[in-house]
């Protein structure tokens, strides 16, 4: 680049950075184009992380990444001007050099010469509320003087009124009356509305953002089913191709103001280590599979049984502990506490229950094992006074942090709505898009070359203990109620019998239960005989 070339670049830049936009301003700019974070991230070779901070007012933009953001305001600010509070305010947040406008207004994004009072973190500080002093709308900002004033000066737009005819002097003048001078326009301040309170803010804010998420699950579908021709199953086939991706981004997008930094992996003890590529690790994730022994399908009898299947059973399991800190050692039941998770060694006392499930599954060795946090929880509960199944386990040592239930919590919440609605208007292409992207979330959180933005094995099987801790829940209920637990597999597999839409409400939602549909004798309604 010549010399010549880089003054102008570097005075371009200037001249821009003196019109940079509150932080208000550009997230209102990025919103109204339809943009992600990552979307803007992407183009001006930044985290989006980093955007969230300038648009927050945590931070401001700073070289090299400024200047074309700054540029992409700038042409933002052109196609969506932000509201102005008279007609003669200045319409364009970066007039162009030169012009009148230029010269006469002072170089601030929203061209008001009023600015609103922020405190060291560079956020609009409130205060009582009172009529803007602007627009009379009442509210709870305040500019540098002291006065009322909305954040970043975005005021509602004034409204004008021309003064009403007197009747009475209308009936009475026989002749036309010549024009005068225009009346100024009356001003009316708009009937002040309420002004929310700091968790109406922050709930509008959050659906905001899961509206925009939840645009580009939309947006993905409509891509891949234009770009197949009408070719449903080549569309289904291209958006499970692309629903890790997709749902890393989501992840993403719903992290987008948290502490804690999931990339940054802990060292995972060898106990979550596979040997090698074909042999698991040590951790047991209390599989189910069970038949009661007292029924059978190879006896002839008229014992009526329906196949339940469970809606979404690992978007449920989503809400679960799991550990967000380095695993550490501990020995004894001194890893064992409800703020905590990981993993525990442990020997489990004898299920003596054969009309129930074990809830550790199906094992082929008796003694010590490695089990998730989720199934010592379950195991715990179960030992409790509420049910008195089973003696406590004896926890050896365990590997565990501080944990969290709610990691997962607003991941699952998108997908989940997502998922009701496609189910509302019938759309099988977005439906199986949802599924493919939460099921491949979870199963490719260990070590796989599918993922590599999440080495998290330890999640991964607590995620799917947890379904099967679900699923456990959902079969004593079951029983509890008088229905017979005749098998259960899997995590969303329960047949009973009975009437179990006494129990269990029916339909695709996910706190809901359906028939069982499929090839094979058990699948839907089918009967047992009583084993000898």
């Amino acid at each position: 680049m010549s010399e010549e070339n880089s003054v102008e670049a570097l005075l371009e830049e200037a001249r821009l950075a003196a019109a940079m936009p509150p932080p208000e301003e550009r997230l209102r700019l990025r919103e109204a184009a339809g943009f992600s974070r990552a979307h803007i991230a992407a183009t001006v070779g930044v985290g989006r992380q980093t955007i969230a901070n300038w648009e927050s007012g945590a931070t401001d933009p700073t070289p090299p990444a400024r200047l074309p953001y700054l540029r992409i305001l700038k042409g933002l600010a052109d196609i969506y001007p932000p509201p102005v509070a008279t007609q003669d305010a200045v319409a364009s947040p970066f007039p162009a050099p030169g012009s009148a406008a230029a010269e006469s207004v002072p170089p601030t994004f929203t061209g008001a010469p009023l600015e609103t009072l922020r405190g060291p973190d560079g956020r609009a500080i409130e205060g009582d509320p009172g009529p803007c002093v602007q627009c009379g709308v009442e509210t709870t900002y305040q500019s540098t003087d002291g006065r009322p004033l909305h954040s970043g000066a975005l005021c509602q737009p004034a409204t004008s009124t021309p003064p009403a005819p007197d009747p009475a002097a209308t009936a009475s003048s026989p002749a036309p009356v010549a024009p005068s001078a225009p009346a100024a326009p009356v001003r009316v301040s708009p009937v002040p509305s309420p002004v929310p309170n700091r968790p109406q803010r922050r709930a509008k804010s959050a659906d905001r953002a899961q509206a925009e998420l939840a645009a580009l699950i939309s947006r993905a579908v409509q891509e891949e089913a234009e770009r197949a021709g009408g070719d449903e199953e080549a569309a289904a086939k291209a958006l499970i191709k692309r629903a890790i991706p997709d749902v890393m981004h989501l992840f993403d997008e719903t992290r987008a103001t948290a502490r804690y930094d999931y990339t940054a992996y802990p060292a995972l003890p060898d106990i979550l280590k596979k040997p090698s590529k074909k042999d698991p690790d040590q951790i047991w994730e209390a599989r189910p599979r069970f038949h009661h022994p007292g029924y059978s399908l190879k006896v002839p009898g008229s014992v009526q049984v329906t196949a339940l299947d469970v809606n979404a059973a690992y978007l449920s399991a989503l809400k679960v502990w799991l550990p967000i800190g380095k695993l550490e050692h501990t020995t004894g039941a001194d890893g064992v506490g409800p703020k905590r998770s990981g993993v525990h060694l442990i020997t489990p006392a004898i299920w003596i229950h054969d009309y129930l499930p074990d809830p550790l599954g199906d094992r082929d060795e008796p003694g010590a094992l490695w089990v998730t946090d989720a199934t010592l929880r379950l195991l715990l509960r179960l030992s409790g006074p509420k049910y008195g199944l089973t003696e406590a386990p004896e926890v050896h040592e365990s590997w565990t942090s501080g944990a969290t239930e709610n990691f997962l919590d607003a991941l699952r919440k998108l997908l989940g709505a997502a998922r009701e609605e496609a189910i509302e208007n019938r759309d099988t292409l977005t439906l199986e898009y949802v599924k493919a992207m939460y099921s491949k979330f979870i199963s490719t959180m260990g070590e796989s070359i599918h993922n590599r933005e999440m080495v998290r094995p330890d999640w991964m099987h607590n995620i799917h203990s947890q379904a099967y801790a679900n699923l456990w829940g959902k079969a004593y209920k079951a029983h509890q109620a008088g229905l017979k637990v005749i098998a259960m597999m899997g995590t969303d597999e329960l047949h009973v019998t009975g009437d179990w839409r006494q129990v269990f409400p029916e339909g695709r939602g996910v706190s809901q239960m359906k028939v069982k549909h499929g090839d094979g004798k058990a699948s839907g309604e089918y009967t047992v005989g009583v084993a000898l």
